[in-house]
């Protein structure tokens, strides 16, 4: 069984994941640790409950969730998986962090390019990619049918969107993904978002004031 294990990391709380299962091999979504005190806190977890991880992935590459892209790669030699369509997003952020106060940002790269169909394995488990843009041109959505869980990254919030007025973002696409992708799976499937609480599919059919169909 999979378990989740969520962080709130950074100014912008953005939701950090460890996701991993009896056999202790564990992957990292969206690592947005950045000071000293963020990655012993993960660091802590990892090591308390003797996780072997052995992936890296991204949903998507705004700055809120890849400060702690090298420090992972680095500290636990594993690959940093995205859409190919994500390399430019990560690229840039070299260029504005300092003016997000992140001076000490570390630019990493994509090991690894996954899309649609894509399955990650780990342990005994595995997550299906699906590819949902609109906040972001490679957006990815990592799900697990069996526990019938998605991890959204910055695409359905609880009662909420992802924002689409940053470069690459467009809310015709955005709608479209969530729609045609995301509402697509059982209503029973939750939701792990890039920030705030969790929710369901099915209460977001019903609740989501952008993009609920009742």
């Amino acid at each position: 069984m999979i378990q989740i294990q969520p962080f709130t990391f950074n100014p912008f709380y953005e939701n950090t994941y460890l996701v991993y299962d009896k056999t202790k091999e564990c992957i990292i979504v969206d690592p947005g640790c950045y000071e000293k005190t963020e990655q012993e806190e993960l660091l802590h977890f990892i090591h308390t409950h003797q996780l072997n991880v052995v992936c890296l992935i991204n949903t998507h590459c705004h700055i809120d969730h890849v400060l702690g892209n090298q420090f992972i790669k680095d500290t636990f030699q594993v690959p940093l998986k995205a859409h190919t369509l994500e390399a430019a997003v990560l690229k840039s952020v070299t260029s504005y962090a300092p003016s997000y106060g992140f001076a000490k940002y570390t630019e990493s790269h994509i090991d690894t390019y996954i899309d649609e169909g894509d399955t990650i394995h780990f342990g005994d488990s595995t997550v299906e990619i699906i590819w949902v843009p609109g906040h972001t041109p490679g957006h990815v959505a990592l799900y697990n049918k069996t526990q019938d869980i998605c991890l959204s990254g910055d695409v359905l919030f609880r009662e909420s969107i992802g924002r689409t007025d940053l470069p690459g973002g467009d809310f015709d696409t955005l709608i479209q993904s969530i729609h045609t992708k995301l509402f697509q799976l059982p209503e029973s499937t939750e939701i792990y978002a890039g920030h705030g609480e969790n929710t369901t599919i099915g209460y977001e059919k019903k609740n989501n004031p952008f993009c609920g169909l009742r």
